[in-house]
């Protein structure tokens, strides 16, 4: 999956640039991600993800198991 969160799905968008006479060409708008590796205590490894940094917030606050509990009933995971 390129330029995808792998735990939220966030993946570009589409829109405008416009212009000062408001003309309006297209553009797409990048997902914010960043590569990063969590440790998970409860299986004692190391993973790597390629998540947005509003889902690296989300673990922060929430904990990266149940961040990953929460993906895998999205379907986001594996």
């Amino acid at each position: 999956m390129a330029r995808v969160c792998e735990l939220t799905g966030k993946k570009a968008m589409v829109g405008n640039n416009v212009s000062h006479a408001m003309n309006k060409t297209k553009r797409k708008f990048d997902a914010n991600l960043t590569k990063k590796r969590f440790y998970i205590p409860e299986e004692d490894r190391w993973i790597t993800l390629k998540v947005s940094t509003s889902a690296i917030k989300t673990i922060n606050k929430k904990g990266i198991a149940a961040v990953l509990k929460e993906a895998k009933e999205k379907g986001y995971l594996k």
